[in-house]
């Protein structure tokens, strides 16, 4: 099965998209970024040049996924979800060879409008809580909440709580 573009998305070409992936409404996909089979992006998704996307990803509306960010197969972005790329930006300082990697791993959710700040590791299976804000490494199979966010408790790989 192809992929499919909506007809008010930009795909620059020198994308690469797989299989089976659907782009929605008034997306942006900069040449060099690298989206798995069996991806949905939601309205006004930009995936900029080297952020790369696995299998089965899911991006609600209004997320920008910048370089340095790797999102493994079947993550979770929630609506509104934000990256950053560089740990100290200034307007006037090109910063771009800073950039710090953000990795975020098989299976993990990321809750609407949390924010993930550049070089952390999101776990497997991990969940961050809604209006979260990660700035260190989140384990695998664990769920985060706050500001910052803090560990919470353990979570399954369905995403259930484990008491």
């Amino acid at each position: 099965m192809k992929s499919f573009a909506h007809e008010s998305a930009f795909v620059d070409k020198g994308a690469e998209i797989d299989e089976g992936t659907k782009i929605w409404h008034f997306c942006h996909i900069m040449p060099g970024a690298k989206i798995g089979k069996n991806c949905v992006l939601g309205q006004n998704v930009f995936v900029a040049e080297g952020a790369v996307i696995g299998n089965g990803v899911k991006i609600q509306n209004n997320v920008s996924v910048y370089n340095g960010v790797t999102l493994e197969d079947n993550v979770f972005v929630g609506p509104s979800v934000v990256f950053t790329n560089v740990f100290n930006p200034r307007s006037e300082i090109n910063r771009m060879n800073e950039v710090k990697p953000t990795l975020v791993k098989k299976g993990a959710t990321l809750g609407a409008n949390c924010t993930i700040v550049c070089g952390a590791v999101i776990g497997r299976y991990s969940f961050v809580g809604a209006g979260s804000v990660v700035t260190r490494d989140v384990p695998d199979f664990t769920k985060v909440m706050g500001v910052p966010a803090r560990i919470k408790c353990q979570v399954n790989q369905e995403g259930n709580n484990i008491l």
